[in-house]
């Protein structure tokens, strides 16, 4: 399991020093049952998703304060459990506390890297709702993890079972399309990187896919079937791979369905972008056969 980022508020929300009086915030009954909900599911499932686990024994101190630190500890630790503990003692013994907040934030990450991502996504979605002045809402943080815990939720590849590629990509879509919002709405935040590598192997991901049914579509003497998908991987995944490959296919699928000038285009494309392309030649010799 990859280390979980855990950023810290600069403004000094995150460990702002003790004061005289926090002020109140006043957390929705939905939010808090929600969440408390998450705490006991992952609590009852962390056991089975890595980490530290054992028996996750706690010291609880008397401060709301310190009881945070310990649980971002207990977070580098990637002992979720522990950390889960801290933050949902914060929640219920200081409800008005501003660390109250924080560890509504903090049982989302737990959640994260517990590998309950469902829940997570949740979590960070009613972070989101009811906290919408929060920095780490509007620097983006809440919103790319979402992204993240959708990315982590696809399945990889196992030798016994069909590869990925060939399944269903709702779950992709929905996590490439996650991401793009997040570049969309955030568009000074310090994830967007991180972002933009993720969303790159989401592309990766939907391209595969696209090229196997373009293929399957081909080999079974339906060229049109071809046209429309590898149209459809050129608009959406370029750079990806399989540039060279589909503007190849693409004009033997058109010249099949009689479009020889949308063939003679984009195998133009291919001789002009890819001259060292291994089908370059194949695309000259195509081009003067149309003339």
């Amino acid at each position: 399991m990859s280390q979980t980022s855990l950023p810290l508020i600069q403004s000094g929300l995150a460990r702002p020093g003790p004061g005289p009086s926090d002020e109140p915030s006043m957390i929705s009954t939905r939010s808090s049952v929600t969440l408390l909900a998450s705490l006991a599911l992952l609590l009852g499932a962390v056991v089975a998703c890595g980490g530290k686990t054992g028996a996750s024994a706690v010291e609880y101190s008397v401060s709301a304060q310190k009881n945070y630190d310990k649980g971002l500890k207990e977070l580098e630790r990637k002992d979720w459990v522990a950390a889960s503990k801290y933050f949902g003692f914060i929640k219920s013994r200081f409800p008005y506390s501003k660390y109250a907040v924080l560890a509504e934030l903090r049982l989302a990450d737990a959640e994260f890297g517990a590998e309950q991502y469902v829940e997570a996504i949740d979590s960070y979605r009613l972070f989101i709702k009811f906290h919408p002045t929060h920095e780490m809402v509007a620097n983006g943080y809440a919103s790319f993890k979402i992204g993240e815990a959708y990315y982590k939720q696809l399945p990889g590849d196992f030798w016994l079972f069909p590869p990925s590629y060939e399944k269903d990509q709702s779950s992709t879509e929905d996590a490439a399309n996650e991401l793009k919002s997040f570049l969309d709405k955030y568009p000074e935040s310090p994830y967007r990187q991180k972002a933009k590598d993720i969303l790159v192997k989401v592309g990766k991901r939907l391209a595969d896919h696209e090229w196997y049914v373009a293929r399957y579509y081909w080999d079974r003497g339906k060229p049109m079937g071809t046209v429309l998908r590898l149209r459809r991987l050129l608009e959406r995944y370029r750079g990806v791979g399989y540039d060279e490959e589909a503007l190849w296919l693409l004009g033997r699928a058109y010249v099949t369905v009689a479009m020889p000038d949308r063939a003679r285009g984009v195998w133009t494309e291919l001789v002009t972008k890819y001259p060292r392309s291994a089908h370059a030649g194949d695309a000259r010799a195509a081009l003067a056969s149309l003339k």
